[in-house]
């Protein structure tokens, strides 16, 4: 069963950067568009961003869009987010999650994603 383990969370001041990375225990990531998802304390999951297995989609939620990056190694079984110019409002713990559903492009329903990580903690305070 394909595994995630998300990485490179951390305590940035506002207006910092982080380079969250997703990486898979097999090269089937190559396979599947991958979403990244994030929950805030008290709030409900929500999804941030996407890229499609070969790259040649992506999607941004309005509130990162102009400010994240997402991309994809395939030949590290790894897909980032850089995500630049942090405000308090990022702060939430960030997961990754895989789409085995064939698609040209990938849609952040959350209901599509079939193995997920288990989340990375940012938070973004001066």
């Amino acid at each position: 069963q394909l595994q995630l383990v998300e990485s490179g969370g951390g305590l940035v001041q506002p207006g910092g950067s982080l380079r969250l990375s997703c990486e898979a225990s097999e090269f089937t990531l190559r396979y599947y568009a991958i979403g990244w998802f994030r929950q805030a304390p008290g709030k409900e999951r929500e999804g941030v961003s996407c890229i499609s297995s070969g790259s040649g989609y992506t999607y941004y939620q309005d509130s990162v869009k102009g400010r994240s990056y997402i991309s994809r190694d395939n030949a590290k079984a790894t897909v980032y987010l850089q995500m630049n110019n942090l405000e308090p409002e990022d702060t939430a713990v960030y997961y990754c999650a895989a789409d085995p559903q064939w698609q040209r492009g990938c849609l952040l329903e959350e209901s599509r994603y079939a193995y997920w990580g288990q989340g990375t903690q940012v938070t973004v305070s001066s």
